[in-house]
């Protein structure tokens, strides 16, 4: 299938970018050649072929999802660089 200039200028607008000339023809016939392979693909015969849905039959194993106390407050604010009481202290970044 072949791809114009307009289509790639087309495609350009909607994604928000900006090419040369030179990057304009790389585009076009990096998707001349995208088309061209999806097209080998729709092809090939599929009939009777399960969809692969995952990769591996592997499963996680996941831990049940249980709090825990693992570092106390007095811990966690002995390596701040600042504290106030039961808080760390970090530079204002919003103004008003």
């Amino acid at each position: 299938m072949k791809i114009n200039s307009n289509k790639v200028n087309e495609l350009a607008h909607l994604a928000r970018l900006e090419f040369s000339e030179i990057e304009k023809n790389d585009i076009q016939n990096d998707l001349e050649k995208i088309i061209d392979f999806c097209d080998i693909l729709r092809k090939v015969n599929t009939d009777g072929i399960e969809p692969l849905i995952y990769l591996s039959e592997e499963k996680n194993v996941l831990r049940k999802d249980e709090p825990i106390h693992s570092l106390s407050k007095v811990d966690a604010l002995k390596n701040a660089p600042e504290s106030d009481s039961d808080y760390f202290k970090v530079p204002k970044v919003i103004t008003k």
